[in-house]
């Protein structure tokens, strides 16, 4: 079967695979239908994505077709369309003892430190299979963008009421805004891009949009999803005194801060990593009880075969805010 690899950074190359077969009685056969396409492959395509190494089949963010189930297979049949929780645990260590899948010790996820779904089949287990009725396969391919920001306004504790500042405007900066507000915070959203700016004030995702330094010792909690260490050293700045703090990306280095500042405000600082199992069920069920909608952050659609093209051309492309593979 025919499967993209990004063979080096820049760099992405058509190659054929064995279509993979059930192995396991636990294991569904999955037919890729929508792929999302992630800041995590833009950035191994650019050359500076961390825990990442060459050649891989790109693509976590996935919208599938169940074809084949495992004999233990009991809530999946041939048809059903699913999300992909692309964080594959060893259920053993301590994090996942304690339910933190996400976190798992020896965590792979598809398409970073394992090959993942620009291909045309995968075999999984069936835990990794959320299923849901009457979603087609976009928007079941970008659930797992929105569990990141589900995930990470959970292990901040938002409260309704509450002033968020959301740094870093892109899609996850968009999912952490919109569960903000879904918890009934007041969120400002501060980028140094005007078209995001623009994007999230006309799609009415939050309330204050900022392109200049927020003010400081203001908010209950911050986000910053931008991945950028300059941007994650200024972000206590703006938060209050008794605040939390939320790193969503990261960079690869070393963060610091001036301790005294820190310990005098009595800072939280939390990461967030990947989604839980919860966090699926969560979105899937705010998505099919019309409450949340996600495709209104997709700006653009292309072909597998276009794929190669549409990377190569990113920097052309200063309106994207999510873009999805059809297959």
């Amino acid at each position: 079967m025919k499967a993209l690899q990004l063979t080096q950074p820049g760099e992405f190359n058509w190659t054929e695979v064995a279509k993979p077969q059930l192995d396991q009685p636990d294991q569904v056969l999955v037919k890729i239908k929508a792929i999302g396409i992630c800041g995590t492959d833009i950035h191994a395509f650019g050359g500076n994505q961390p825990f990442f190494s060459y050649p891989r089949i790109l693509g976590h963010e996935l919208g599938v077709e169940v074809i084949e189930t495992g004999s233990a297979v009991k809530d999946l049949k041939p048809g059903d369309r699913c999300s992909v929780e692309p964080y594959l645990n060893c259920g053993n260590c301590q994090a996942c003892l304690k339910g933190k899948s996400n976190c798992c010790e020896s965590l792979q996820v598809l398409g970073v430190h394992t090959d993942g779904g620009m291909t045309e089949y995968l075999v999984l287990p069936e835990n990794k299979l959320h299923k849901a009725e009457g979603l087609g396969y976009v928007e079941l391919s970008i659930v797992e963008t929105y569990g990141i920001g589900c995930h990470a306004v959970g292990r901040a504790g938002v409260k309704a009421g509450e002033k968020v500042l959301v740094i870093g405007a892109g899609p996850i900066g968009i999912t952490a805004i919109d569960f903000a507000k879904i918890e009934g915070a007041e969120v400002h959203v501060y980028d140094l891009s005007q078209n995001r700016l623009d994007f999230c004030k006309a799609q009415q995702k939050g309330d204050v949009f900022l392109n200049e330094t927020p003010a400081e010792n203001e908010y209950d909690v911050v986000f910053d999803a931008t991945g950028n260490s300059q941007s994650m050293k200024k972000a206590l700045n703006y938060l209050a005194h008794g605040g939390r703090l939320v790193f969503i990306g990261l960079f690869q280095g070393d963060y610091s801060f001036n301790d005294p500042y820190f310990h005098k405000k009595e800072t939280s600082l939390l990461s967030s990593r990947n989604a839980l199992p919860a966090d699926f069920k969560r979105i899937i069920n705010l998505m099919e009880s019309g409450k949340l909608e996600l495709s209104e952050v997709i700006t653009h659609k292309v072909t597998f075969d276009e794929t190669p093209a549409f990377f190569a051309t990113l920097r052309e492309k200063p309106d994207l805010v999510k873009g999805v593979i059809l297959l």
